[in-house]
């Protein structure tokens, strides 16, 4: 059970522990002492290597080996297209530190994405409710009980809902369909010689039409209806674009030895769970499902520690390197069914000796203000 690392806006994130300090980009840059006692400086200049790209920001591994997060909140979607970023690439930016992931979506970011008809009354509105909304998804990151959380999810989706009362009419004011041939034509039914019949196809665009309609009209609920309609005459269509493989092309995935004794049980499972996902019988599906990977799963043979290990960026030192293979190879000879509790267990304790590496690898995250590829320059427009 090897232990996520995840970007979210949801969930706040500490600045990394044991970061060193960092080049101040002139003499005399203001710096700040977070609570963990880690001096930061507020204005920042780093060079290093895209390592990932999500749109308006990046994963950076910096000359200085540590690990960033850049984020182009200030900058328009326009521009951050120029900069033509790419993995691999390497590029400077300058920029203050950020304590949260929910620092980089600011009201101006979520503005970049309004259309440009919104009025300022509406904008001061959406304003407000963006702050409140803020304020919950940062409560969320504190220590709080399932029920309280829930309560908070209600409230912004709440929030969430009124904000697109506000910005759909605008929304829709702009929305150019497109036509029923050039939504048909999005499948690609034609690179597989699928020919939709005529009359299917008539209907087709007559649900289609009545869905634009319905949607132009602000009808919500209709116009699923409609749409649900209108993939429900699709579907043999579908069915064929993308038919369900036969159990011996889906068994072509397991690059393992499986006995013939238990292949013929796992076919018997394997058609009766499509026959479940057809029949829209869920739970029959699921436990069928279950079932097939429980009869698999003896046959698979597991990472060794050190391929398990191979997929962290980080290495540990020889002590816990020691103490993590033990587990790590325990947890292997334990019954997966039997011994759930003890397994559980001992990847509890795999994991709090990993905690300080997650810690101290955890990324920087940094508000890019200048950010310089190829000796050409960006600043926020």
């Amino acid at each position: 059970m090897k232990k996520p690392i995840k970007k979210t806006w949801m969930i706040a994130s500490a600045l990394t522990i044991g970061m060193a300090v960092l080049t101040p980009l002139q003499a005399g840059a203001t710096s700040v002492e977070p609570t963990n006692g880690v001096t930061v400086q507020i204005e920042q200049q780093i060079t290093g290597t895209i390592k990932g790209i999500y749109g308006d920001g990046i994963d950076l591994k910096g000359r200085d080996g540590k690990n960033y997060y850049i984020g182009f909140n200030k900058f328009p979607d326009e521009q951050i297209a120029k900069m033509n970023l790419v993995e691999g690439q390497e590029i400077t930016v300058e920029g203050s530190v950020a304590e949260d992931y929910l620092d980089f979506f600011t009201f101006e970011a979520y503005k970049k994405g309004l259309p440009k008809e919104v009025t300022e009354e509406d904008l001061t509105k959406l304003e407000n409710l963006f702050n409140e909304m803020k304020k919950l998804q940062k409560e969320l990151s504190k220590e709080m009980t399932e029920e309280e959380s829930e309560k908070k999810f209600e409230e912004i989706g709440k929030i969430h809902k009124d904000m697109y009362k506000i910005t759909k009419p605008y929304i829709l004011a702009k929305w150019q369909p497109q036509t029923f041939e050039e939504f048909i034509a999005d499948f690609r039914f034609s690179e597989k010689n699928i020919v939709i019949e005529e009359n299917d196809n008539k209907q087709l665009k007559v649900i289609y039409e009545e869905w634009v309609k319905l949607e132009k009209d602000g009808q919500e609920e209709k116009a699923d209806e409609k749409m649900n309609e209108f993939y429900k005459t699709l579907q043999p269509y579908l069915d064929k674009l993308y038919p369900t493989p036969t159990f011996e092309v889906f068994m072509e995935r397991f690059e393992f030895d499986i006995p013939a004794e238990a292949l013929t049980k796992l076919k018997n499972i394997y058609e009766n769970a499509q026959k479940a996902e057809k029949d829209d019988n869920a739970d029959l599906s699921e436990k069928l499902w279950e079932e097939f990977y429980d009869i698999i799963d003896p046959f698979i043979k597991p990472q060794t520690f050190e391929e398990y290990m191979a997929d962290y960026e980080f290495k540990v030192s020889e002590a816990d390197n020691k103490q993590l293979k033990q587990l790590y190879e325990e947890i292997l000879k334990l019954d997966k069914k039997e011994d759930k509790a003890k397994i559980e267990e001992k990847w509890e304790a795999f994991n709090n000796i990993l905690e300080p590496y997650f810690k101290a690898n955890k990324e920087i995250l940094i508000s890019a203000s200048k950010v310089i590829i190829n000796a050409q320059e960006y600043l926020p427009q």
